[in-house]
């Protein structure tokens, strides 16, 4: 053997050990096929080449990768990976068929490829891939150089078995990612120190803390509890060895302080959570991160106060109006009674208001049933006639008070809405029922209409002491009622303006008020308003 052989084999040995280097450090797949390609066809001296790899159930082939070979004549090539079975030795020579194969294809493609060395990229005895390298018109490849690529294909192989396993993983990274960041309830992930490593953007909008900021900090920094309804928290828990085997799950709930940062659109100061904490354990027992599901139980809670306060309204004020109609229908019926017509009527007449008011009171509560459930469906009409609506509701309500006196004040062109004439009456009755409600003796009361170029308003003023700026803020909410010592001592449910807030935005309206001192000065009173489409 002479020396120059020599000398060219260990340059080529060289080369394999250091393309072998750099494929074990690349993990991107694409990459790393141009990489073992371009390696493979320059170690052997060859012109072009290819690579093909298994289809995820191992039945096929297709090329994955190229070199040497334009883009437009790859498809020439594709039946030396399904047409020619693989078999070991050397292809050029054991088998002519891929040779006479190859010819054709050159042919075709017009490319003066000549010889073909195809290896298969195998881990074990599972083949996933084969790699072909192409000689042209006279040259040959060195006698070595099937072996130097079977070194090469085995190291090949492994690295794209990694790359594969890499990007699987990977994969799978961001889909659990993606899963963590649309979840609605809040994660986070704590190492064996206690110190935060995910936190998802619902855990983020619930605590008020952005992800990058709660990141890296210690647990305790960012949930900070107020009060507990637990036993214990976690630092308690871990204090007296947990997790124990049979209390793997710690759950912990309770106020905590939310924090406060720009990006936050909630003005809420503390936050009612519930967490479940799972320890993620190693083989030998020792635990290695924490697994927090954090939920926010601020509504429940809100929902558990909104029913009892349900059942203490509803039980008061279904029992009012049955206790007088009761009492009224009682002492009508004494057998010692002899009772005037004036006392019969004025009797009868309570009755009938009393019967009036529970009517509406389980209207009330049905409908607002139907908008917690979703159920909630207006029954629009062609055309709604608000003016004359109006004057009837006045009128209505002057038969049962002498103490306030109600005008309509609308132009007399005053267009007719699109809309559910039912629903639409029930909110004049709500909006003049607080007006007379919350206003003193002999206050005015007055329905205005006015129309504007797409829309039409309708507002109930009354000349009463106000809305408090403390109540303000809450006056749509359901069972919100005002402390006004002008209020009769039955003051409804705290239903109505809940219902009318739902019923106009349910027509594409909405519903305002306003202090009638900003309106004009030294005015007393309020002014709600609501404005529909005129289309």
């Amino acid at each position: 053997m002479s020396r120059a052989l020599v000398d060219i084999r260990i340059l080529q040995r060289e080369y394999l050990l250091a393309i072998s280097r750099a494929m074990t450090a690349e993990l991107d797949l694409h990459d790393l096929l141009r990489l073992i390609l371009k390696s493979a066809v320059e170690l052997v001296a060859g012109r072009a080449g290819m690579i093909a790899l298994t289809d995820d159930g191992g039945e096929t082939m297709r090329v994955v990768a190229v070199y040497g070979i334009p883009p437009h004549l790859v498809d020439h090539f594709a039946p030396l990976v399904r047409g020619v079975p693989y078999r070991e030795g050397r292809e050029g020579e054991a088998f002519p068929e891929l040779a006479n194969q190859l010819k054709r294809i050159a042919d075709d493609a017009d490319l003066g490829l000549t010889q073909v060395i195809r290896l298969p990229l195998s881990t074990g005895n599972v083949v996933t891939g084969l790699i072909y390298v192409f000689q042209s018109g006279s040259y040959y490849f060195v006698e070595d150089a099937p072996n130097l690529l079977r070194s090469f294909a085995e190291q090949a192989a492994i690295a794209v078995r990694n790359a594969k396993l890499y990007h699987q993983v990977n994969q799978e990274k961001q889909r659990l990612d993606a899963i963590l960041e649309q979840s609605a309830d809040g994660v986070m992930i704590l190492d064996k120190h206690l110190r935060i490593t995910v936190f998802n953007q619902a855990l983020s909008h619930m605590t008020g803390w952005p992800a990058a900021e709660a990141i890296g900090r210690d647990h305790d920094d960012v949930i900070q509890w107020i009060t507990l309804k637990s036993d214990s928290d976690l630092q308690s828990a871990l204090a007296y060895n947990w997790p124990l085997p049979n209390a793997a799950h710690l759950y912990v709930e309770g106020e905590a302080r939310r924090h406060k940062d720009a990006t936050c659109q909630s003005d809420r100061h503390t936050i009612n959570l519930g967490i479940t904490y799972a320890p993620m354990m190693d083989a030998d027992g020792h635990m290695t991160d924490i697994i927090a599901s954090v939920r926010d139980l601020t509504r429940y809670r809100e929902e558990e106060a909104l029913q009892k306060t349900f059942i203490s309204v509803i039980s008061h004020e279904l029992k009012t109006p049955v206790s007088i109609i009761k009492g009224y229908a009682g002492t009508l019926r004494r057998p010692d009674g002899n009772w005037s017509p004036q006392v019969l009527d004025e009797s009868l007449a309570v009755i009938e208001e009393e019967a009036d008011n529970l009517n509406v009171l389980i209207d009330n509560l049905l409908e607002a049933s139907r908008l917690q459930a979703g159920t909630f469906v207006l029954e629009v009409s062609d055309e709604v006639n608000l003016k004359a609506l109006s004057e009837s509701v006045a009128r209505r309500f002057l038969t049962q008070t002498t103490l306030h006196s109600i005008e309509t004040k609308f132009p007399d062109d005053f267009p007719t809405v699109i809309g559910d004439e039912r629903r639409l009456t029930q909110v004049l009755n709500n909006l003049v029922s607080n007006a007379i409600k919350y206003s003193p003796e002999g206050g005015q009361i007055t329905i205005k209409g006015q129309v504007h170029p797409e829309h039409v308003t309708v507002s109930v003023s009354d000349q009463g002491i106000g809305i408090p700026a403390r109540d303000q803020g809450r006056i749509f909410q359901k069972f919100s009622r005002l402390d006004n010592a002008l209020s009769r001592k039955t003051e409804g449910t705290g239903l109505g303006l809940y219902l009318s807030r739902a019923i106009i935005e349910a027509h594409r309206g909405r519903i305002w008020f306003q202090s009638n001192s900003d309106l004009r000065p030294g005015a007393s009173g309020t002014t709600f308003t609501f404005s529909l489409p005129r289309d």
